[in-house]
């Protein structure tokens, strides 16, 4: 998996990549040259008292020694160059795949397990692309070279060699053998750890609420104390590795000083060539030391490969249809601000049909919706009531697909909505979710969101219209003013206003309105919706509410129960028809407010 990754993300660079591998190359046989001019040096220079030719060896030695720093510099830019893109292309790729799933496989996968795999698992992938970039190219030339001039240089003390590479061979199976496992285990923990700790982070106001501070530090301590457990074995292999191999080399280098000046005593061999022979071993053991290195990080890095490639090819539940049936409107413009007018795309309807829809998660024993039908024409509001769990809120989430019907059809503008692309369908409708989000921007730069051209003018007016320009005129910075990650340092009620102003930018034929009204006064309510109603006159909107108030002037009001639509019709005809409309408007209204 590992090897196909990387293949697949170097194809797009095989330029440089061959121009590293020359690279990589001219410096392994440059080294490989150094020990061969220096062993000259001795026995016709030194010994043989040429002084003329220690210089000549001598500048061909400084020549050679240049050209590898060159080589090994330029190799190690260009992979470094390398290996920053492929990490840069992959966090792109996972970044736009995560961007598709839907609420199913981001739940299956976990938040903090997908950060963690665009980010550390990403970081694997690139330090692994370095040392292969540095190492694992050269080391293979210098280890095939070093052997053959080896031998060359005396085919006796070769002997070594064959004994010294099989033990570090199995030196490094062993190691990495023991190190798959452990490495492939530590990602799973670092994504345990970084749930709870997400967890703590996000709910520190219910921890301290209940007092859990040492329950929680308590969990913490455990799921750190796995993480801390698994990389000191993981790093107790690593380091008992190097000594391992450095005994090793230590060893054959005592043998071939031992045998190698009894071969120069017996004048079997000269002293220039016993230097270049050790230098050739090390340079053999150095190769193997340097692909050891590699094959200690390739575990980490295959263990991320994996999980990388199950989100990479992981098929989003919810996705464009293999063959679309429309294209993008030309009446809809991108992000255009719908505040200067009326709402709604001139030449495409918002109408909105649900016929016998019924939807249930995955493993659920009964549905959450079933059965549901209804129609919520243009120009009109359509609002929906019920208990808490009655499925007011999945039944929005099933217009632009955040979630797919079980059964059923859902239909806008009289086309499936299963038969759009996503962008055209929620180009279609704007939303404004249950949970107000704010971005780490400016104010104006959350206004603008779904509306980047949205001119100042037109987004004062959007905040006029949604009882938020008297408190973001307050502001020090006015529109400049910074927003914190989630609108953390605004209210709830000004968030939930921010965020109402930013969906009216949008020109749009439909609006959601997701109990976006729960955190307002009676009397800001009251104003916001008469002065959003002439700005979304001719576009569908639908109200999910809690409060009969809110959406008395519904020109159709849903009563859900169960799932089920138990009762429809305007304010009116359910105060007469539905006990449970009723049980729901006695609770919240005095009797002159409920007529």
């Amino acid at each position: 998996m590992l090897i196909g990754l990387m293949s697949r993300l170097l194809s797009a660079h095989k330029g440089t990549v061959l121009a590293i591998v020359v690279l990589q190359l001219v410096q392994a046989t440059a080294n490989l040259l150094l020990p061969t001019l220096n062993a000259a040096i001795i026995d016709d220079g030194i010994i043989g008292g040429d002084t003329g030719e220690i210089l000549h060896l001598g500048a061909w030695m400084a020549g050679i020694a240049a050209v590898q720093v060159i080589t090994a510099v330029a190799a190690g830019y260009l992979g470094a160059v390398v290996a920053m893109e492929i990490g840069g292309q992959l966090r792109g790729e996972l970044f736009a795949k995560v961007q598709s799933f839907s609420s199913q496989e981001v739940g299956l996968f976990g938040a903090p397990s997908l950060v963690t795999r665009a980010t550390n698992d990403v970081a694997q992938i690139q330090n692994l692309a370095v040392l292969i970039f540095i190492m694992l190219i050269a080391a293979p030339a210098i280890f095939i070279g070093g052997i053959v001039l080896a031998v060359h240089q005396d085919v006796v003390l070769s002997w070594i060699v064959v004994v010294v590479i099989p033990v570090l061979t199995v030196i490094m199976t062993v190691i990495v053998r023991r190190l798959i496992p452990l490495y492939r285990q530590g990602q799973g923990l670092l994504d345990r750890i970084g749930r709870v700790l997400r967890e703590q982070i996000i709910g520190a106001n219910v921890i301290r609420g209940f007092v859990r501070q040492d329950h929680e530090v308590r969990r913490f301590d455990e799921a750190n104390k796995d993480l801390t457990r698994n990389n000191l074995q993981s790093a107790l292999l690593v380091a008992a590795m190097m000594p391992m191999i450095m005994f090793v080399v230590n060893i054959s280098s005592v043998f071939v000083v031992w045998f190698g000046g009894h071969r120069i005593d017996a004048g079997e061999m000269r002293l220039g060539a016993l230097t270049a022979f050790i230098a050739y071993i090390l340079q053999i053991l150095i190769a193997i030391m340097m692909a050891m290195y590699v094959f200690m990080t390739a575990p980490r890095a295959a263990a991320c490969a994996e999980r990388i490639r199950e989100v990479l090819d992981t098929e989003p539940a919810i996705a464009d249809p293999a063959v679309p049936a429309g294209a993008a409107p030309a009446t809809i413009p991108a992000g255009g601000a719908g505040v200067a007018g009326t709402a709604g795309a001139p030449g495409r309807s918002g109408a909105v049909e649900f016929r016998n829809v019924s939807f249930a998660y995955p493993g659920a024993e009964a549905p959450v919706l079933d059965g549901v039908s209804f129609t919520a024409r243009a120009g009109t509001t359509t609002a929906i009531i019920g208990a808490t769990g009655s499925g007011k809120t999945t039944l929005l989430n099933l217009l632009p697909r955040f979630l797919d019907t079980t059964a059923g059809e859902i239909s806008i503008g009289g086309e499936n909505v299963r038969s759009m692309p996503l962008d055209v369908l929620r180009g279609l409708i704007t939303i404004v979710p249950q949970q107000s989000y704010l971005f780490a921007d400016t104010v104006a730069g959350n206004l603008r969101f779904g509306a980047p051209a949205a001119n100042e003018p037109e987004i004062w007016q959007a905040l006029e219209a949604a009882q938020a320009a008297d408190f973001v005129r307050a502001l020090p910075l006015g529109l400049d003013t910074p927003v914190s990650q989630g609108g953390t340092n605004f209210s709830g009620g000004e968030r939930q206003r921010l965020c109402i102003a930013r969906a009216l930018l949008k020109r749009a034929p439909a609006y959601l309105f997701d109990d976006s009204f729960s955190a307002l006064d009676y009397g800001t309510d009251i104003r916001l919706r008469a002065a959003i109603e002439p700005l979304l006159r001719s576009a569908t909107v639908l109200i999910v509410a809690e409060r009969v108030s809110t959406i008395v002037d519904a020109g159709l009001i849903l009563v859900l129960e169960g799932g089920r639509v138990v009762a429809q019709g305007t304010h009116s005809e359910l105060m007469e028809s539905s006990p449970s409309y009723q049980e729901i408007a006695a609770s919240q209204l005095v009797l002159e407010e409920a007529p």
